[in-house]
């Protein structure tokens, strides 16, 4: 069993306009998350959030501390928010437990000592992505079902962004200090997300896509809205958002994606909006 991290660093919008296409994904794409019976993780200087995924197979994963929290376990000043996109999976807390079907979500909050991940199933394990923030108050741990969530439809098919936004663990569904997480389902015949596109300079936000079909792929733009750049990514990688910057993509099919952010702020709808005019 192996907990293994990277840190990154924040970059200033100036320095990014001469960033080539190597450094913004050194800088802003996580690539490898999931690898058997490992849990592998990003810890950002943006808000000091933490993306990341376990993936067990042969047992308990077990969710230590890392060296950059300072701590002797990982949640003794954050909170964590769960989503499994793979097959039926446990996670255990402390003394409880806690079963998730796939797009499933578990918020944890600060203290708990003992975070655990199982897959009911070796041949089809579970693939838990996750998120954590720094935290101020102990909120209690909660399942979210896509049925408990707040889902919204936006776009169309004639614009290729018709799209259901499922918020799961946000301030309306769950009691948090500040993370946001919620799963966003294109339509077949769409393509877009975000769009028009906008950014939010009280948080930052990370993107991360999953049940892109083989062969298919995600082109993710990223930038200040008169400044943009893309990465193109595939299944089960996340990209880092920082407050300065968009957060938008297309796929050569369509897919789902979660989004996650942390900040100043739980207002949802707290955004500067880009008109599609305007970006270049």
């Amino acid at each position: 069993m192996a907990v293994n991290y990277q840190i990154r660093y924040a970059s200033h919008p100036a320095d990014f306009k001469q960033y080539d296409t190597q450094r913004i994904r050194e800088e802003f794409l996580v690539e490898k998350l999931f690898v058997k019976d490992q849990i592998n993780l990003v810890y950002s200087m943006y808000d000091r959030y933490v993306v990341g995924g376990a993936l067990p197979v042969n047992g308990e994963l077990v969710f230590e501390t890392i060296d950059p929290v300072k701590a002797g376990h990982f949640l003794h000043r954050r909170e964590l928010g769960i989503i499994n996109v793979g097959h039926t999976g446990r996670v255990k807390v402390d003394d409880r437990e806690y079963t998730l079907q796939n797009k499933e979500a578990l918020y944890v909050g600060m203290g708990d000592k003992l975070v655990g991940f199982f897959s009911e199933d070796p041949s089809r394990p579970a693939y838990f992505y996750f998120n954590s923030a720094p935290a101020h108050k102990a909120y209690p741990d909660k399942m979210v079902t896509l049925a408990d969530a707040e889902s919204v439809e936006m776009g169309s098919l004639e614009t290729s962004n018709a799209r259901t936004i499922n918020k799961l663990i946000v301030n309306s569904v769950v009691d948090t200090c500040q993370l946001q997480m919620g799963m966003t389902m294109l339509k077949p015949g769409s393509v877009w997300n975000t769009m028009p596109p906008h950014v939010h300079s009280r948080r930052m936000e990370a993107y991360f896509y999953f049940e892109v079909p083989e062969g298919q792929a995600i082109c993710h733009f990223m930038g200040q809205p008169t400044e943009t750049r893309n990465i193109w990514m595939h299944n089960h990688q996340a990209v880092l958002s920082p407050s300065w910057s968009i957060h938008a993509a297309a796929g050569t099919s369509n897919y789902i994606f979660i989004w996650g952010m942390a900040g100043e702020n739980l207002n949802y709808a707290d955004m500067d909006m880009a008109r599609i005019e305007d970006i270049r």
